[in-house]
């Protein structure tokens, strides 16, 4: 059947119909507020950007933010506010701001005037106010449309500056959608980390910075550092870095003030500088994984008309400083050979410090390797049968070229569960591991003695099946995938590797590597239809829409679920959720209480907090 494309198929969209039409477009996933990379946390960015470009220009110290329990934000900055003649513009036409031209925001994160307007469309309410040499001129929206503006009035005892005030939209978002003030504050800090001088009030209480991105390194170190963190500032450039005892790397990169979660060309160079300058200064070839592991630092540099790889800017995409300047990597790799080095030259009680952590990672390394006669063997021995646990994909994933970014790797508990996601799966670009029963717990566990010992080896052939024994660079498949089943056993196994990648491999998180795959809990059916259900809330809802009793399944393991059935929950409508390390600042209390070898405590806390039916009721 021949189907028709005629003028009547052209659609043109507005700027507010095209920014709900495709949301994700301009602020990633909508999201309910529970992960940091929610859409509204995307919204409440895109306003205090501005405010923050304005401190940048030397105006306006102090931004005023507060959010109330019924979700309206009000962010008031006293900057030189937006020309009143303006103001509509500036908030609902398209590709509008002051951002192009002259010398001002060369340096600035948000160029093309999108994220105030995606700000105003993807509202419930949106009120913006400007105050400018006495006068000023408010205007609100909803859902994108003017419904209430004024004229240029008298506002004598204000200082100039701008107020935006706006509640998201919840036919938009979830229902349920709500700010968390951790994340708020924490989004407040870093500003204040990256500029110094600038206060920003959250809710009635100031947060400030003194010492800049040494704040920051000393504020997220989850214990002491092994060395006093060295903090280094140039032109466009700053850097803190020191090590500890954890056995991955953990950056906080930023570019004019936007923290690249994902990190970016700039931390690429970062970390090649940081190993190339140590290489020279120690004189020895050191592996830069060595270098490097245990590593804790911050970068932040200013880039010229930068280019993120979105519109969410998580990720730097330029190669050069400027237009017509040198790469950043050049830069980066000048800044630290040159600064770095004079500080290690000065502080020779650190550098003493830094090269006994970079020979301890070398031993570590050495150890995990294997590199006697008699454990070559035995890893020879393990690469042949991890390769039965294994069904592997066709093509594998690069780091570096970002070749196939689709390949995954499904974790699964038992043959019946991978049975059914191999039939099921794209052999292209997604493969299954098979454990064999529960892994062992990880915590507290020296690397080397994990591997070596014969209760460990669902890890070992784990991690040999990602090839992350040498360096996260050579992981084989860009999204590693927890699937286990529904309950306390696949719970429990969750627990346990997740224990082991944040302890061994915390890059692998921290880079958006792990994810938990999301499965059906229940289906509900009749002759007509069939809804899978994620929850027992949305079970219910099935049920109401199908009515007369239709057949309800609970699938309580993955093996429970067909094949067939299976190639909807990893085909293009998967749902994951990504791990992350967000407010992990007590982590290792966590893991401790949680993992440790304390069965007492954590007996005692059940008892304490069970409830049984009666106090439900």
């Amino acid at each position: 059947m021949e189907v028709e494309y005629t003028e009547e198929d052209i659609q043109s969209l507005d700027w507010r119909e095209h920014i709900r039409l495709r949301p994700g477009m301009y602020i990633g996933k909508l999201g309910d507020g529970s992960m940091p990379d929610d859409g509204l946390y995307v919204l409440l960015k895109e306003v205090i950007d501005n405010s923050i470009d304005e401190f940048v220009m030397g105006v306006g110290k102090k931004i005023l933010v507060s959010i109330n329990r019924e979700g309206m934000c009000e962010i008031r900055d006293f900057g030189r506010g937006i020309p009143l003649g303006k103001l509509y513009d500036c908030a609902a036409r398209i590709n509008t701001g002051g951002k192009y031209e002259g010398e001002a925001f060369k340096k600035s994160v948000g160029l093309n005037g999108v994220g105030i307007k995606a700000v105003n469309a993807l509202s419930e309410v949106f009120e913006i106010q400007a105050y400018r040499e006495g006068q000023t001129r408010r205007i609100r929206f909803e859902q994108g449309i003017e419904v209430e503006g004024s004229d240029v009035t008298e506002a004598t005892d204000e200082p100039d500056g701008t107020c935006v005030a706006f509640k998201v939209d919840r036919t938009l978002f979830a229902e349920d959608a709500a700010f968390n003030l951790q994340f708020v504050e924490r989004m407040c800090r870093y500003y204040c980390y990256l500029n110094t001088g600038l206060t920003i009030n959250l809710n009635g209480r100031n947060i400030i910075s003194r010492h800049g991105l040494l704040d920051l390194l000393r504020e997220e170190m989850k214990d002491a550092p092994i060395y006093e963190p060295i903090h280094l500032s140039g032109d466009d450039i700053e850097v803190a870095i020191t090590h500890g005892d954890q056995y991955g790397e953990e950056y906080y990169s930023f570019v004019n003030g936007q923290h690249t979660t994902m990190g970016g060309t700039h931390q690429a160079a970062f970390r090649e500088a940081i190993a190339k300058t140590l290489q020279g200064f120690f004189k020895k070839t050191y592996e830069p994984s060595d270098i490097r592991a245990g590593i804790q630092a911050a970068i932040s540099i200013k880039v010229v008309e930068p280019v993120f790889e979105s519109q969410t800017k998580t990720k730097l995409g330029s190669n050069t400083i400027a237009p017509g300047k040198e790469t950043i990597r050049t830069f980066v790799l000048n800044f630290l050979s040159r600064e770095l080095d004079n500080y290690l030259h000065r502080h020779p009680e650190v550098a003493e410090a830094l090269e006994e952590k970079v020979k301890e990672s070398e031993k570590t390394r050495k150890e995990v390797a294997g590199v006697t006669g008699k454990v070559a063997k035995e890893r020879a021995k393990k690469a042949k049968i991890h390769t039965r646990k294994l069904r592997d994909c066709r093509v594998h994933f690069d780091s570096k070229s970002k070749r196939a970014k689709d390949t995954m790797l499904f974790i699964t508990e038992g043959d019946s569960a991978s049975g059914s996601i191999t039939t099921a799966r794209d052999a292209e670009t997604q493969a299954v591991f098979s454990l064999r029963g529960k892994p062992a717990n990880s915590f507290g566990m020296k690397r080397a003695a994990l591997f070596e010992e014969k209760r460990n080896e669902e890890l070992d052939f784990l991690h040999l099946a990602l090839n992350i024994d040498r360096s996260i660079e050579d992981l084989r498949y860009n999204k590693v995938i927890i699937a286990t089943d529904a309950d306390v056993d696949g719970m429990h196994i969750r627990l346990l590797l997740l224990t082991f990648f944040i302890q061994y491999f915390p890059e692998l998180i921290q880079e958006g590597h792990l994810f938990i795959l999301q499965t059906p809990l229940f289906r509900v059916r009749n002759k007509q239809k069939t809804i899978y259900c994620y929850s027992e809330a949305e079970r219910d809802a099935a049920v109401r829409q199908l009515g007369k009793s239709p057949e309800i399944t609970r699938f309580k393991g993955l093996g429970e679920i067909s094949p067939a059935e299976f190639k909807n929950f990893i085909g293009e409508d998967i749902r994951l959720e990504e791990v992350t390390l967000e407010n992990a600042h007590n982590l290792k209390e966590i893991l401790r209480f949680y993992m440790g070898d304390n069965t007492d405590d954590r007996r005692q806390y059940i008892v304490d907090n069970l409830r049984i039916e009666e106090d439900l009721a």
